[in-house]
């Protein structure tokens, strides 16, 4: 009789997947009847890309939490030494220029000496500036540490960063994991801001500091031993790139942080870095500088707690990582300047009508506000870096560095301006109306980027 637990006949070359001979066959061997045969089959092991992007996210996810940490800081260290606002202040805005320009000189410096080596260097900086803190005495201290060394750690590791790793590890799902890894800055904020208050609350500033500085050399041995600069470093191809395709091939790069300017002076002759440069310095006025800094102030202008429009406020992160991770996801499926028109023309939309929702009590029209500011807040992150990466190619992520310099200067404008129209005519008001009219600027400016008609970007030709 056959014997019915006998496995399928083999589909491959792969002795594992072989049928073993049934008794009373020609060749087979002789075994117990009632023993069922075993079949080995291989598991394939993940791309190293999700490895690497893995690790990143981490990285990211703290570089967030640690750029955000000053600003819970600031009562407490007016409390212990007396220090104005303005002065501790001064601190906070030199971490988030930084944050900004630091940023094409960092993505030029992985160029040239590696994501690893730039990236456990800034982490060994943010531990260095946070933990310092606790012997600091004097307000220029405070300048040097949260200000200066922290403020070029967490920019070596903002969008560029992000752009660095998507454009030599993926070619397949870039937008995708784009959004996710841009995400996680939502989501360090998030995860760290409160338990940061928390512990500065009850136990005062310097625990905080001293969690910082663990939890930023905790990530370097994480991020030496799984990250690498190259697929070609591990054997492999750009995630999804296909057969011939030299995408994730290690090349030779030359000139460290000066590259960054020679970048800089040749995307400045193109018409597309200004316009998408324009549109993002619109991005960082119409949140980080307008919404981030003023919103909490302007909705208790109209009698409502502060408590609550900050509570607000972290509702708008939250939403805000679902809308970066779906905006990843279409922009790997849609034209990235149909997506940018979308995006700035509602967000404009949306602050002209802010001033009309503004009052003592949270009505259900500021609900749906926060719902759809949260999921457009940075949703232009991915589509502006697949475009600088096609316009650009493989100075894309530096390009795109210069960009989000551009993101920065226009937030600082913003907080400034925003906090100068407040003075003047005592609202916020004309502020909205401004960045909303600004916004159907960048939407246009957006639609003018013209796109390689024809080219070839990672081995795949784009019509």
């Amino acid at each position: 009789m056959t014997d019915l637990r006998a496995p399928l006949p083999p589909t491959g070359d792969d002795p594992a997947d072989r049928a073993t001979p049934v008794p009373g066959d020609a060749g087979a061997i002789d075994r117990p009847t009632d023993v069922a045969p075993v079949t080995t089959r291989r598991r394939r092991a993940p791309h190293p890309a999700w490895i690497v992007a893995g690790v990143g996210f981490v990285a990211l996810l703290g570089a967030a939490a640690f750029r955000s940490v000053p600003s819970v800081l600031i009562d407490p260290l007016h409390a212990e030494f007396g220090w104005s606002h303005a002065t501790i202040s001064a601190a906070v805005s030199l971490n988030m220029l930084l944050y900004g320009v630091i940023s094409p000189f960092a993505a030029a410096l992985m160029d040239r000496f590696g994501i690893r080596r730039v990236v456990c260097s800034a982490l060994v900086l943010i531990a260095a500036g946070s933990g310092l803190t606790v012997f600091m005495t004097e307000a220029w201290q405070l300048v040097a540490t949260w200000g200066l060394l922290v403020g070029v750690g967490v920019g070596s590791m903002s969008m560029p960063f992000v752009a660095t790793i998507t454009g030599r590890w993926f070619v397949r799902s870039r937008g995708l994991v784009t959004g996710v890894l841009t995400a996680a800055g939502a989501t360090g904020q998030l995860v760290f801001l409160p338990l940061v208050s928390m512990l500065a609350h009850e136990h005062g500033w310097r625990l905080p500091s001293v969690l910082v500085a663990g939890v930023a050399l905790a990530v370097v041995p994480l991020v030496w031993l799984f990250v690498r600069d190259y697929p070609s470093d591990v054997g492999v191809r750009a995630y999804g790139a296909p057969e011939g395709s030299d995408a994730g091939t290690r090349v030779a790069v030359d000139g460290g942080a000066g590259r960054a300017l020679r970048v800089l002076a040749s995307a400045a002759r193109r018409p597309g870095f200004w316009l998408l440069a324009g549109g993002f310095a619109v991005c960082g006025a119409s949140t980080n500088g307008l919404v981030g800094t003023h919103f909490v102030t302007a909705a208790h202008d109209h009698g409502m707690p502060p408590t609550t429009a900050a509570g607000l406020l972290a509702l708008v992160g939250i939403f805000d990582v679902a809308g970066t991770i779906a905006s990843g996801w279409l922009s790997d499926r849609v034209d990235p300047r149909y997506l940018l028109l979308g995006y700035y023309s509602l967000r404009g939309l949306s602050l002209l009508i802010l001033p009309s929702l503004l009052g003592p009590h949270t009505q259900p029209s500021m609900w749906v506000f926060v719902v759809f500011y949260g999921l457009d807040w940075i949703a232009t992150v991915p589509p502006t870096v697949l475009l600088c990466r096609e316009l650009f190619g493989a100075d894309g992520p530096i390009a795109f560095g210069w960009v989000f310099a551009a993101h920065q200067v226009g937030a600082a404008i913003a907080a400034t301006g925003a906090g100068l129209i407040r003075d003047l005519q005592g609202s916020y008001d004309l502020a909205w109306y401004l960045a909303g009219a600004l916004c159907g600027l960048a939407a246009l400016m957006s639609m003018l980027v013209r796109r390689p008609r024809a080219s070839a970007v990672d081995g795949l030709v784009r019509a």
